[in-house]
């Protein structure tokens, strides 16, 4: 505590006190200058649609202080992985945009992606319920282009002026720091209930969305409406879009915890340990395109950053192939360093006036000056552009460059006018011309105002199973909150979206259920917008064999080959990291022992016959647990021979009597089990099928 002078005037004393400790219970907001704040929603445009100006200092100052709040670390996304690989068009976009990397389909170019999770640490766990950063740097002939996105389509916010507050609510409470990484209480909760523009992103994380399986089967949204223009001059309204050619696929709940536990690196490892091993990821960059004159003719703003554009209203065109294939050779150097920024943009790609994209255009390089020690960061070799810089600007801390010559200015007649602005016929940027208009507002559009349909359009898109999941999350979420205003808040914005949801929330977390549920009629469904019918392979899945002396190596060498060849691989599991003998004496090696991994890192787990084997494995405790977890979170469970009887002596972990099941997990979807040798290969088939379909929702159901 400050020891106060006794000679001080009382308003001397009351400054001296509030430096130390500052009430902010009551009283009209202001700047840090004093000045009062009427309006700290939405920032200063010309127009309701039009772009936010310069001359905002309310705006500027109050996105400035949350940009440099934490040093070094990243304020959000903070924790993250990052790879090489490189870019190719399919076919020439020339049509539409002059971008060179786009126009070319012999030019390949170079990319470093970074994926990241939003709300934690850099030391928190990969596999929280979080929006995941998908934020791609092409080193074009032109410059760099940065696409800086998410893997949800759409965003809490409208308007970049609620930035700071949306992640100060997320962020672990202030008072103790609790929760790390997590949404899961009251002040986030808080924020959601008072702002009912989050309601479409809210959905989306509490979707399986938000737990990702592998960074290479999650897709990628530039959220925002940009323009793409041509040589002519011609403008098209544009989304971007990452589709990952492994499919879309997510983790369960249960899973997300467990694996955080036994290996926190668990989605960075994925990535790295498959670059390494070949198995390049691959994703196809898609458009959405919208002609400017069909700018008003949908139910919902296409500027406005919580809305999508529905893929059956405008197609995604598929025009190349990004393709990661190889690591980083220093984390530090390359992951940690590199600084993305819409606002890196090359020729023929432009803004649009998305007041959320115009504020993030100010907001990241700002950042990038706490990060990174000053204005030089763009001369850090992961930062660096593969074309010449060329231009005035000098000095600066950690400055790389040894530039020579005394002049730095222009116009210049000392270096005969050189650095030179560009001139016909030389690469140049150039904005596309667009009348403005409007009267200086703070204020938001009206056609902003809709936060529900596509929420409603979102739910009913989704399928039962993955409903339920959603109806899960909430509860859990909304579970670990402790203000019970704050829960029934929520369940009352739920109720704008669908009075089931809405009631199957309440019920579970002693809030009252809503008197008049709300149903939707007429209403739109998305089929793009559900997992259900992603595109799902064998590839790159693991597969994980239960061994004891005296198995059955044929066996085990039929199905390893099998999944080897479907594009899977597999490990070896025991009770030490040796040699284990089969029951004709060849041996397999354990590459892995039951404290070294888990059942939650496989994607399947096979036990073969063996009497020696299957009494081993009857006696070992972590065989029910690799039998149960396995079946718990859907995924394919394969038995042979006496092997069988382990499955059917497990506990089932469902109803049988309302499943119509006696007999264990034995005649569950998913659950396959041979008797003998005469029926192997098409036991080994049928495993093979169900590894290419990964998870069996069906068994949730009980």
């Amino acid at each position: 505590m400050k020891r106060i002078n006794s000679k001080a005037t009382d308003n001397e004393k009351l400054r001296q006190l509030s430096a130390e400790y500052v009430n902010h219970s009551g009283g009209a907001m202001t700047t840090d200058q004093g000045i009062g704040i009427a309006n700290t929603d939405d920032s200063l445009k010309a127009g309701e649609r039009g772009p936010t100006l310069l001359q905002d200092f309310i705006f500027r100052e109050k996105i400035m202080h949350f940009d440099h709040e934490r040093i070094p670390e990243r304020i959000v996304h903070a924790r993250g992985f990052g790879a090489h690989g490189h870019f190719q068009v399919y076919e020439s976009q020339s049509a539409i945009t002059r971008a060179h990397f786009l126009s070319d389909p012999d030019l390949v170019t170079p990319v470093f992606v970074r994926f990241s999770t939003v709300a934690g640490f850099r030391g928190s766990p990969d596999t929280v319920r979080d929006v995941r950063g998908f934020a791609v740097k092409f080193y074009t002939q032109e410059g760099n282009y940065d696409l800086v996105g998410n893997n949800m389509p759409v965003f809490f916010i409208q308007d970049a002026m609620k930035f700071p507050d949306l992640v100060h609510a997320l962020k672990p409470e202030p008072h103790n720091e609790i929760p790390q990484a997590a949404s899961a209480h009251d002040t986030f909760w808080d924020f959601i209930a008072n702002n009912p523009e989050t309601a479409h992103n809210m959905m989306w994380l509490m979707s399986d969305r938000a737990i990702p399986k592998s960074y290479r089967m999650m897709e990628g949204f530039g959220i925002h409406t940009y323009r793409l223009i041509n040589a002519k001059g011609q403008s098209k309204f544009v989304k971007f879009h990452w589709k990952p050619l492994l499919g879309v696929h997510s983790l369960l709940w249960d899973e997300t915890q467990k694996i955080a536990g036994v290996d926190p690196d668990f989605n960075r490892r994925d990535l790295w340990e498959n670059i390494f091993c070949g198995n390049f990821p691959e994703w196809e960059l898609g458009v959405q395109i919208l002609d400017p004159k069909d700018e008003f003719n949908f139910d919902f703003d296409i500027l406005d950053p919580t809305k999508l554009w529905p893929e059956e209203l405008v197609p995604v065109k598929k025009i190349g192939k990004m393709t990661l294939d190889h690591n980083v050779t220093n984390y530090f150097a390359e992951t940690e360093q590199v600084a993305f920024c819409p606002a890196n943009i090359v020729p023929g790609i432009d803004f649009s006036n998305d007041p959320l994209l115009q504020g993030r255009l100010f907001s990241y390089p700002d950042t990038q000056l706490s990060r990174l020690g000053g204005p030089n960061f763009h001369e850090i070799p992961i930062n660096r552009p593969i074309v010449k810089v060329n231009n005035n600007q000098r000095d600066g801390i950690h400055r790389m460059s040894i530039d020579q010559g005394t002049v730095s200015y222009f116009p210049n007649a000392l270096n005969k006018g050189e650095p030179h602005p560009a001139s016909l016929g030389e690469p140049a940027y150039a904005h596309f011309i667009e009348k403005l208009g409007g009267e200086t507002v703070r204020k938001r559009a009206d056609s902003f105002k809709d936060f529900y349909s596509q929420p409603i359009m979102f739910w009913h898109s989704l399928a039962p199973y993955e409903q339920k999941h959603v109806i899960n999350a909430f509860r859990f979420e909304l579970g670990k909150v402790k203000n019970t205003d704050i829960r029934q808040a929520v369940v009352n914005m739920l109720n704008n979206i669908d009075g089931d949801l809405a009631t199957q929330v309440a019920t579970c977390i002693g809030a009252t259920p809503p008197a008049m549920p709300f149903k939707a009629k007429n209403v739109k469904i998305s089929p793009a917008l559900s997992q259900a019918g992603t595109v799902s392979s064998a590839k790159t899945r693991k597969v994980g064999i239960l061994l004891e002396c005296g198995f059955d190596k044929r066996e085990v060498d039929a199905i390893a080959n099998a999944a080897i060849t479907a594009g899977a691989t597999v490990e070896i599991i025991s009770g030490a990291q040796a040699p284990v003998t089969a029951k004709d004496n060849r041996t397999v090696n354990a590459s892995q022992t039951y404290a070294t991994t888990s059942p939650v890192i496989y994607d399947a787990i096979y036990i073969p016959s063996g009497s020696r084997h299957v009494e081993t494995l009857m006696l070992n405790p972590h065989t029910l647990d690799y039998i149960n977890n396995t079946f718990k979170h859907c995924k394919p469970l394969a038995a042979s021979g006496d092997a069988v009887e382990l499955l059917r002596s497990a506990p089932a972990l469902k109803n049988a009597s309302l499943c119509g099941n006696k007999s264990g997990m034995v005649n569950d979807k998913g659950v396959i089990t041979s008797k003998g040798r005469n029926e192997f290969s098409a036991f080994t088939n049928e495993f093979i099928a169900a590894l290419n379909k990964g998870r069996f929702f069906e068994r949730e159901d009980c």
